[in-house]
């Protein structure tokens, strides 16, 4: 199929790919763009450098790119999914990964880890009290730096060539301007995605595991059994 994937403004590179290693074409379509704020972004290096922090958690790879080439040194890194981690490993960051992709899962994956720790989080100016509020219940302290912002691009997304529509966040649908139509297959790349798609009504007939490879496996099983039928 062919997909239109909601990406940031230049951003999903890698989504051509691992789209076409799992039989599909993709394309990005941006209902968002960011906004990196160079001072925020200063200011959490060098709180990095001076061993502020115990643990780095990257949310997207969009933070991993603003910051990693900044870092000459860091502490335990964990990152919220594959794309992530990798765009660390390109910066010859090594990394951990959450089980599951949702930042939810960072604090029980530390566990007891995090008693008397400090995590920076480099992150989108979107607020995120559960995460903060489970690392605290651990033990530990989250520090937040909203290194850069999101904004609605107001464009109508370009869906004439695409068959298929992949939200990759709440955010992007909340956002996006767009046109339904019939015929067009709608995805979620996770659950809180769906239930935002949901709650919108727009239901999407796939919903990915928070990865893209993962809702490409799943997309392909939803194909396999509608031929099937």
């Amino acid at each position: 199929m062919r997909i239109a994937i909601t990406r940031l403004a230049d951003k999903g590179g890698r989504d051509p790919a691992r789209c076409k290693r799992l039989g599909h074409d993709c394309y990005p379509v941006s209902p968002l763009a960011a906004t990196v704020y160079p001072e925020r972004v200063a200011a959490f290096v060098a709180a990095v450098h001076r061993g502020a922090y115990d643990c780095l958690f990257f949310t997207s790879a969009l933070p991993a790119q603003i910051i990693g080439p900044l870092l000459e040194r860091w502490p335990r890194v964990v990152a919220i999914g594959p794309q992530t981690a990798q765009t660390l490993q390109e910066m010859g960051i090594a990394s951990e990964t959450l089980p599951s992709y949702y930042s939810r899962d960072f604090a029980p994956y530390l566990g007891e880890w995090l008693r008397g720790k400090t995590v920076g989080i480099p992150r989108a100016d979107v607020p995120n009290p559960a995460l903060l509020d489970a690392i605290r219940e651990r033990g530990g302290e989250p520090v937040e730096t909203r290194v850069y912002g999101l904004e609605a691009t107001g464009e109508e997304l370009d869906l004439g060539r695409a068959e298929a529509l992949l939200f990759t966040s709440a955010g992007s649908f909340r956002q996006a301007v767009w046109t339904p139509r019939p015929g067009l297959l709608l995805m979620a790349i996770g659950e809180i995605t769906a239930e935002a798609m949901a709650e919108g009504g727009a239901i999407p007939a796939v919903v990915g595991d928070g990865s893209l490879e993962g809702t490409l496996r799943r997309l392909n099983a939803y194909l396999e059994e509608q031929g099937s039928r």
